[in-house]
């Protein structure tokens, strides 16, 4: 999701002793500490295994679409977890494709008589039809990183046999394996081991068994469609939101930046589920969550399999968690007969080496400060003048193209400097130049920007040290 790295990293000391440190009786009592943790982690996570692969033994296989061997075939079908005891740890790097599935009964050959005579359009618990949401998401034991790519429903690309069309006609056309063929063949050659899709239907279901997700709102959200069924409406700030409201946030889409902004408050509520749920006395309730939403669930995955990918989650520091989107633009009026996210060939090459490993033609670990373009977005409710030497501060750097974007709308405490582009290396550096702040490699940021600086409160706390320092 992220990468946090804060400017308090950069000020601790290095004159405390080491042997201070072992002989401390508070130092010995919190490594006993931290074992005891860490026995209970493993504790429940093996329990956890335990009743999932009893879950796995007494019903239905979560794998519900059928497969022909050539389709299989796309896959990497190599373990991904170890033998024996060591069943529900990860052994290698794991590219998942995950889908989200909107199904109305038009998507569908042979919709069912109850729903085909209804006068509006209920969601249906399919795998047919367009993919709403695609993401794909890499677990590396190897770097101890989990990287979120999403992958815009409207992106123009080729699909094997169909022609040029929006990626998520994929999985209408050619399921999970045509899928991640195209979305193998759209970033550089990035292979995908397994698929996981999810009815939408089943999402709302996951979010309740979860307990909910606390989130920020970031604006105001009210949007109806009859033909549908489908109200959302949404008041701006922090809440507790439950299954169904949640499913509102994401669903959103009807504002300036359409399927984009969906994206990134899909990123948002992920950020939080993952805060909020990610750790062992969650994971513990894993079977009887499991049993909630597997109707809704088709994988290729095995049960040990989502074992080990969930305890790697649960192992991996949330700063070690980078969400990114495909770079690209949106298409100009009257370019194309539709509209479309365009994908940018050379960002997605440079991008998917960076953070998944592939090859590219050479690049520079950190780009020129006058190459960057630098958005600032307050979160203060500030007047724009307070920003000023914020800039001044960027421009003395080297950075020339300095702008200031539309607020962000949450209150932050402390500064994101959100690696816009995935770019962590730059975003560091301008950590650094600024002395405060942790950088983010997510993509809420201004679209046009490589770094998004979010001004918090830091900020006006930073400022306001050499105004005093500047009085008589």
């Amino acid at each position: 999701m992220t990468i946090q790295r804060t400017s308090a990293e950069d000020n601790q000391s290095a004159n405390v002793s080491n042997s201070s440190e072992k002989n401390s009786p508070n130092s010995k009592a919190g490594r006993w500490l931290w074992f005891w943790v860490g026995m209970s982690g493993i504790a429940m996570v093996s329990a956890t295994a335990g009743a999932l692969l009893a879950v796995s033994l007494t019903s239905t296989p979560l794998q519900q679409a059928q497969l022909s061997p050539q389709e299989e075939a796309v896959f990497d079908g190599d373990r991904i977890s170890g033998s024996g005891l060591r069943f529900s740890q990860l052994t290698r790097p794991v590219n998942l494709l995950v889908m989200g599935m909107s199904v109305l009964p038009p998507d569908i050959k042979d919709p069912p008589a109850e729903i085909k005579n209804l006068k509006y359009l209920p969601q249906v618990n399919s795998f047919d039809g367009l993919s709403d949401v695609m993401l794909l998401v890499k677990f590396d034991p190897e770097t101890k990183k989990m990287v979120m790519l999403s992958i815009p429903r409207d992106t123009r690309t080729q699909i094997e046999g169909y022609g040029t069309r929006k990626i998520n006609a994929a999985n209408l056309e050619g399921g999970p394996a045509l899928t991640a063929k195209t979305v193998s063949n759209l970033l550089s050659g990035a292979g995908i081991d397994r698929y996981i899709r999810i009815n939408v239907l089943g999402v709302a279901k996951l979010i309740d068994a979860l307990g909910g997700v606390t989130v920020y709102v970031p604006k105001d959200m009210k949007y109806q469609d009859d033909s549908q069924h489908l109200y959302i409406n949404l008041k701006a700030g922090k809440q507790h939101l439950k299954g169904e409201q949640a499913m509102q946030l994401l669903r959103f889409r009807h504002d300036e930046l359409g399927d984009i902004g969906r994206i990134q408050r899909q990123q948002m509520v992920l950020r939080a589920l993952m805060d909020q749920t990610l750790n062992p006395a969650t994971v513990a309730q894993l079977p009887k969550i499991l049993e909630v939403v597997k109707e809704h669930i088709d994988t290729n995955l095995t049960v040990e399999e989502l074992v080990a990918l969930v305890g790697f989650g649960v192992r991996t520091n949330r700063s070690s968690m980078q969400m990114l989107m495909l770079p690209g633009r949106f298409s100009e009026k009257g370019e194309y007969d539709a509209s479309y996210w365009l994908p940018n060939k050379n960002s997605i090459a440079k991008l998917m080496a960076q953070h998944f490993g592939l090859e590219s033609p050479d690049q520079p670990q950190v780009a020129e400060p006058g190459a960057l373009r630098v958005a600032i977005q307050d979160s203060t409710g500030g007047d724009r003048t307070n920003l000023r030497p914020l800039i001044r501060s960027l421009e003395k750097a080297g950075y020339r193209n300095v702008y200031i974007a539309k607020a962000w709308g949450e209150p932050l405490d402390v500064t994101h400097i959100v690696a816009q582009q995935g770019d962590d290396n730059s975003a560091e550096t301008i950590r650094q130049t600024l002395g405060f702040g942790e950088v983010r490699v997510e993509s809420t940021g201004n679209l046009g920007s490589d770094v998004s600086i979010q001004v918090g409160k830091d900020w006006l706390q930073q400022k306001a040290i050499p105004e005093k320092s500047q009085k008589p």
